[in-house]
């Protein structure tokens, strides 16, 4: 008999497909997560990204996969986004997507020109590069200065 296949993890986050690499979007409650995501699907829709999707949103299955980290929904919350003060939207989604950078929102710690290391986190043994973001601080300028920087150091 073959052994079973363990579960995914599932986290509080959200995560986007930008373009071939999905940001994983990660914080406290009430910190942005959901909004950061829909800033991200609305700079696609008016062009200052090429492409952006939903993956999920307030919870994500993470899975290792050969050196990659695979996010997913969970079933009863694919194509789901909450919009605070207008309720769950149903949008297309992508199945699954590999993640190419972390944005943690949030972070007391976080520091305006951050040591290396501290630009990087693993989850599920996988190593990824990271974007730290102190609370009350805007994340989109930042997400978009590295997503869209010419030398793809976020994927």
């Amino acid at each position: 008999m073959a052994a079973a296949t363990p579960a995914p993890a599932t986290i509080h986050a959200s995560a986007i497909l930008v373009g071939a690499r999905a940001l994983l979007i990660r914080g406290p409650a009430g910190s942005g997560k959901s909004r950061l995501a829909l800033e991200l699907l609305d700079a696609a829709r008016t062009g200052s990204l090429v492409f952006a999707k939903l993956v999920a949103d307030d919870r994500v299955h993470l899975k290792a996969a050969s050196g990659r980290l695979l996010a997913s929904p969970p079933a009863e919350l694919a194509g789901l986004l909450e919009v605070r003060g207008v309720g769950i939207l149903k949008l297309d989604h992508e199945p699954s997507a590999v993640v190419g950078l972390v944005v943690d929102l949030g972070v007391e710690a976080a520091e305006r020109l951050p040591d290396p290391r501290q630009r990087e986190t693993a989850i599920e043994g996988v190593r990824l590069p990271r974007l730290a973001v102190a609370p009350g601080a805007a994340p989109l300028p930042g997400v978009l200065a590295l997503i869209t920087s010419p030398h793809d150091a976020w994927i």
